[in-house]
């Protein structure tokens, strides 16, 4: 189905939501209709942050909103959905677009196995009516669909459309760009080569896959990475976590925008505890690139002064791979909570591939390695 008549059969005039894969057809859509005009349309920090702005505009309007996100943003929704919209409580009408990862009996990649088999099972819990949208769905069957939650909706309560893989279309497939000129991969492989063989602890996404990449082409082990393929936002703490633990080792993060946004409260932590053998790097290309290239908070931000007056002792921004030798050549000298924001441009290689261990086996050699 076309994007813009999924879009209009809806009858919404205002999104928010975190992008996702299976969604570019509708988010690209989006940004064809309304770009980013904070009156119809903002890319959330993350799927509760989206629910409360859904909140807000109803309360504002009258009005019903759309929330998109991927399926794996259930779980950010629970509480702003049980105790925000709930009819139980405020009553506030609100409509679900679900990217459906890992749908039972599609193939997809282990972080999102559980996710997708539970999908329909968490809506039915939060007593969510949904209807499935596939590749055969006409726009008639949707209208009618629409009628029936229009009830529901009068009720102050929440339906969901759950996205199968290529149900949706969108002819414009926009392209995201910035002026940085740094490339993401470039800037890792940087940062292996200071981190040596301390432990690194890298978040989802494109940034994990080259990472295990840049490994393989240097002849390097994988076991002193921790790859967080899946829980978006969460790299940061897992490092802290492992710092606290392992003092007497350097522990290297490799962060990005839009994960570090997600759960930008764990930086507040990180210089709260201010461990002295933290490195935290984010990349910041200002783009959910992993999932198709929306743009992020974050291009508007100088996280270099957030992570100061979070608590850490040295901040760094660079644009340039020289730039970033020299900050990591200072912060190798030291032992002080450091952060190194890295502006770098959207992009990667079209044969970028995946990690071909399996994450327990990560696990324990991850943790073989740091017990040394």
């Amino acid at each position: 189905m076309n994007a813009k008549r999924f879009i209009n059969i809806l009858g919404a005039e205002y999104f928010t939501g975190v992008p996702d894969s299976l969604l570019r057809s509708l988010c690209d859509c989006i940004i064809d209709v309304y770009g980013l005009d904070p009156s119809h349309h903002v890319i959330a920090a993350n799927e509760g942050n989206a629910v409360a702005l859904a909140g807000g505009y109803y309360l504002a309007t009258g009005k019903t909103p759309v929330v998109y996100m991927q399926n794996s943003g259930e779980g950010n929704i629970i509480n702003p959905l049980a105790s925000l919209l709930n009819e139980k409580v405020y009553a506030i009408p609100s409509i679900f677009v679900i990217g459906w990862r890992a749908e039972p009996g599609i193939h997809d990649e282990p972080q999102h196995i559980f996710q997708g088999e539970v999908t329909l099972r968490l809506l039915d819990t939060m007593d969510v009516p949904y209807y499935v949208v596939d590749g055969d769905t006409t726009e008639e069957s949707l209208k009618n669909v629409m009628k029936g939650f229009s009830t529901v909706l009068d009720e102050g309560r929440q339906v969901a459309f759950v996205i199968k893989k290529n149900a949706l279309t969108n002819e414009n497939k926009v392209k995201y760009e910035n002026n940085y000129t740094l490339s993401r991969e470039a800037a890792i492989e940087e940062i292996v080569k200071h981190s040596g063989d301390s432990p690194v602890i890298s978040t989802t996404g494109k940034t994990s896959r080259e990472l295990f990449e840049i490994r393989e082409r240097m002849g390097m082990s994988h076991e002193s990475d921790f790859l967080t393929v899946g829980s978006m936002g969460h790299a940061s703490s897992i490092a802290l976590s492992i710092a606290v633990q392992k003092p007497s080792k350097r522990i290297w993060c490799i962060d990005g925008d839009g994960a570090a946004l997600m759960h930008m409260g764990a930086m507040a932590v990180i210089g709260s505890l201010a461990p002295d053998n933290l490195i935290h790097n984010v990349i910041n290309n200002g783009a959910h690139e992993s999932v198709g290239g929306m743009p992020t908070a974050m291009r508007n931000i100088d996280l270099t002064e957030i992570a100061k007056s979070c608590g850490y002792k040295y901040c760094y921004r660079v644009e340039s791979l020289e730039e970033l030798d020299s900050a990591l050549d200072m912060i190798v000298k030291t032992k002080e909570l450091s952060f190194v924001e890295i502006a770098a441009k959207i992009g990667s290689r079209a044969d970028l591939g995946r990690p071909t261990i399996s994450q327990k086996d990560n696990k324990i050699a991850f943790m073989n390695q740091l017990s040394k």
